[in-house]
């Protein structure tokens, strides 16, 4: 029964693709801005997670925004994140070598251009930010493979499709949990990966501030950086306002936020030190597009239990 289920599901969001795929970028642009307004101001709050989004945009940012801009930024948040399923969908036969000027536009690629032309192991980083894809699939287009870390999907014909869609470009797909050895390899051999930074590691995590607020951050980026000499690229792709004119839908902004070399770290605790350079540098992208950063994920979900190991270590110890 469960592959039965799997079996229709994948059948399900394969008539999806294919619906999507004959859309033209301005009627998909439509089209994620009217499942936006359904998602947002038709289904119960609770169902799309609304309090956990308000609560981390006034988290982050305080009282820069009123509630009704705090608002906006959501619903804006749920249209970008339907554009960009849409713009990974079209993706295929859109970006290539011969298109991605028209649609990718470069902030100060000096630095990304010396860090993955060092001869040095790349940790590429980003966030649940921007349409992380196209920033991935470019390096892959323009032969800089990556082992791209990512989460096993439930379905595995679903996991299948999208591993097949990010290895187009010459990638490797690898699981974030279970090909850890594999990753090691590739990093062995010279290798490179692409991950992204801004999940919650749960109550063994580093804490490091994440706009302003102390986060659980997994230490292993740092300590693979610091194992395998290799530079630390924080990376971005924004999306543009769109024209009119413009026959290839959305443009995007690719970024180098920051290069973080583990050689440079003089601090008594490089991993803290590194962690926090990297979070930093992805807050500092975030705030340039606030509605593009999804706000939803429960980035300081272990913020309570850290309050409480501090208690706990603040408490003097009974004798005997």
């Amino acid at each position: 029964m469960l592959n039965l289920r799997h079996r229709v599901e994948f059948f399900a969001f394969q008539s999806i693709v294919c619906l999507i795929d004959c859309l033209s970028p301005r009627t998909a642009a439509w089209f994620a801005r009217l499942f936006a307004t359904f998602i947002h101001y038709g289904l119960p709050r609770k169902w799309t997670r609304f309090k956990v989004a308000q609560d981390n945009v006034k988290r982050a940012f305080g009282d820069r925004y009123t509630s009704d801009e705090v608002d906006q930024i959501i619903y804006e948040m749920w249209v970008h994140l339907f554009r960009t399923v849409v713009e990974f969908v079209h993706s295929a036969r859109k970006l290539h070598l011969h298109t991605y000027r028209q649609m990718v536009q470069f902030a100060d690629f000096t630095r990304t251009n010396d860090a993955i032309c060092s001869g040095r192991r790349v940790l590429m980083l980003g966030g649940h930010f921007g349409n992380w894809e196209v920033g991935t699939s470019l390096f892959g287009m323009w032969g800089f493979p990556m082992g791209i870390v990512a989460r096993e999907m439930d379905n595995p014909y679903l996991h299948d499709w999208f591993r097949k869609q990010r290895e187009l470009t010459g990638h490797r797909m690898l699981l974030k949990s279970g090909d850890y050895d594999e990753m090691i390899h590739l990093l062995e051999k010279g290798g490179n990966l692409g991950l992204l930074c801004d999940q919650d590691a749960g109550p063994r995590g580093i804490f490091v501030d994440f706009f302003g607020t102390p986060a659980s951050t997994f230490k292993s980026i740092a300590l693979l950086a610091l194992e395998y000499d290799a530079l630390i690229m924080v990376g971005y792709s924004i999306r543009l306002p769109d024209r009119s004119d413009d026959r290839f839908g959305a443009r995007f902004e690719v970024g180098c936020e920051a290069v973080i070399d583990p050689r440079q770290i003089t601090s008594g605790d490089p991993v803290g030190e590194i962690t926090q350079q990297y979070t930093s540098a992805l807050e500092r992208a975030i705030r340039r597009a606030p509605a593009q950063y999804f706000w939803v994920h429960r980035r300081w979900k272990s913020e309570r239990r850290q309050k409480k190991a501090a208690t706990t270590e603040q408490t003097p110890r009974m004798a005997g």
